[in-house]
């Protein structure tokens, strides 16, 4: 069956109106529940208790004996990943029923952890069905929007589902390779990048196979949650742009790439030679000396899917650049643990609270580390106000604290909408690492023993680059033997942090995050910004907790206007 045979098949009008009832069917019903969030909320929590009453954790905690949501935050506190841990660690070993009543687990979804241990969500079949109805919808909504882009293919990259396997012999790896994985054929027809390239580790690699199927392609959506990658995908593109358009002449794959065997040849199968396509880039990169998405994919029948929240805006300024004046809709507050809002517009981050599939719970941003904090449900919070959002999902996870501050924007219906500000205050987020303070703490205590440095202060902060942004370990130059050994101590941390949070290895080795490098400061700079952030925040200086990490794009810049000067490695800036 040929590609274009079915996409003229999919257009036939009644065809289309098959395909997409059912998911029209599912937005009407979103609709409808998004009219009485208090109680579609109270049956959702409802639901997933007597579901649960028997697991491990449901005895546990009591689920059969709870009748309300105050019963449920009584018995249930406000839980952290580790809190989960050791029934997770049972289900790992077979044992689901220690956190689970479905039997069937087709994976464990990966995260870096908030410690140096990495994350383990079950995806069971009611966690699929959630996704992939959240996903439909989008979609859906997308389409109808942009109907210029309807049934045109779709450039989505995809990890490996199966990267190893637990005591059971459950598949470890990314939801996205199992998603991709059990897609229907007709619809695995309009993805370029097929399921079997999950398998492909390298970075460039992957963006290479992903632009070699999908230039010759009239591309109508471009999805990737994490904005860097869609900027690495775009420059890969044009320094590559020589081979790529060689291999589309030819028909071939390039032999410079490293690909497992089965992945070369799966994708060899699907080549065919292109000259005319080939003279058309050609020509264009020859009189631009450049070629990017705009140039092979048009922007006006582009959509572009990814987030656009928190400190994504730094990337996104980038996009015209590289893709013209495509769209863009974020595809929502959307993590291993589960999907959590659903934007039904472009150009804003904001969503509607999935209320159909979790049960949701908020504590105002200033309420974060009390020991009692004011919980709240998904029906009570304001328009303009800043919470952290607490997860409690069909697949095991009880009042979870996932780290995200949130600000409610409006509302759909009476449900609201939220976007996505930031990981936590003991977070930083640049480009998906999701790199905590503890693992910050926890390297520089190790690492400062093993230099012999008994350092009174520093932070680790963000240094923007719109090429390549990376971290710095702002440290007072007094507090050193010399400069070099300060570049040591930023090398030996950057190595640490791979060791420790997987994220950020994995966006360091493509290059989507430079090295961490070592800020030095004049004496007395850190307690000087400590006491000017002390003054505009009016806290007590008993209560004050120097941060050691801090997930600010302007640190630098606030460091230089108190202290003047701050120089990187050799380098001077101001």
């Amino acid at each position: 069956m040929s590609l274009s045979w079915l996409s003229g098949l999919a257009r036939w009008y009644p065809i289309r109106r098959l395909l997409g009832w059912p998911i029209r069917r599912q937005l009407a019903a979103f609709d409808n529940a998004a009219r009485d969030p208090r109680g579609v909320q109270e049956e959702v929590l409802r639901r997933i208790l007597a579901a649960q009453a028997n697991t491990g954790f449901g005895r546990d905690h009591g689920f059969g004996s709870i009748r309300t949501r105050e019963d449920f935050r009584r018995q249930v506190g406000v839980l952290r990943y580790e809190d989960h841990e050791p029934y997770i660690a049972r289900v790992r070993k077979g044992e689901t029923n220690a956190l689970l009543a479905e039997k069937t687990v087709y994976m464990f979804a990966m995260t870096s952890g908030t410690t140096a241990s990495r994350k383990y969500i079950p995806v069971t079949p009611q966690y699929l069905a959630d996704y992939r109805r959240a996903w439909n919808m989008w979609g859906v909504r997308a389409w109808q929007k942009h109907p210029e882009m309807r049934l045109r293919p779709i450039v989505q990259l995809a990890g490996e589902w199966d990267e190893f396997r637990t005591e059971a012999g459950i598949p470890c790896g990314a939801l996205t390779g199992l998603t991709a994985h059990m897609q229907k054929r007709i619809v695995q027809w309009l993805y370029c990048f097929p399921p079997i390239a999950g398998k492909v580790k390298d970075a460039h690699a992957k963006y290479y196979v992903a632009l070699r199927l999908g230039l010759p392609r009239k591309v109508g959506m471009l999805v990737a949650a994490n904005p860097s990658t869609l900027l690495s995908l775009a420059r890969t593109g044009d320094r590559e742009k020589e081979s790529l358009l060689r291999d589309l002449h030819n028909g071939t794959l390039s032999n410079t790439i490293d690909l497992p065997a089965d992945v070369r040849a799966a994708i060899t199968a699907r080549l065919k030679p292109l000259p005319e396509r080939a003279r058309e880039l050609s020509t264009i990169a020859e009189k631009s000396g450049t070629l990017y998405p705009k140039d092979y994919w048009d922007p006006r029948r582009l959509l572009i899917g990814t987030w656009t929240g928190g400190s994504m805006g730094a990337y996104l300024r980038q996009f015209p650049h590289y893709f013209g004046a495509a769209p863009i809709r974020d595809v929502g507050l959307v993590a291993s643990e589960g999907r959590m809002t659903i934007p039904f517009d472009d150009h804003t981050p904001s969503g509607a609270l999935d209320i159909r599939s979790h049960y949701f719970e908020f504590i105002p941003e200033g309420e974060i580390d009390r020991p009692q904090p004011t919980v709240l449900s998904s029906y009570e919070l304001e328009v303009g106000k800043k919470y952290f959002i607490l997860l409690t999902t069909a697949y095991g996870l009880y009042r979870y604290n996932i780290h995200d501050l949130v600000q409610v924007t409006g509302f759909h219906e009476q449900t609201p909408l939220v976007e996505f500000l930031s990981k936590g205050s003991h977070f930083s987020n640049i480009t998906g690492e999701k790199l905590s303070e503890y693992q910050v703490t926890k390297a520089m205590t190790d690492l400062c023993q093993s230099f012999d440095l008994n350092l009174n202060s520093y932070t680790v902060a963000p240094c923007w680059d719109d090429e390549r942004p990376g971290y710095g370990l702002f440290v007072e130059e007094a507090e050193l033997r010399d400069a070099d050994q300060g570049r040591q101590l930023a090398e030996a941390l950057d190595r640490r942090l791979m060791a420790d949070n997987t994220e950020y290895a994995a966006k360091r080795d493509s290059q989507r995050l430079d090295e961490l490098r070592v800020q030095l400061l004049p004496a007395g700079a850190l307690q000087r910004w400590d006491r000017q952030r002390l003054e505009r925040s009016g806290g007590t200086l008993e209560q004050y907790k120097h941060p050691c990490l801090v997930n600010d794009l302007k640190f630098r810049e606030s460091l230089s206007s108190v202290n003047g000067t701050v120089r990187t490695e050799a380098t001077s800036l101001k």
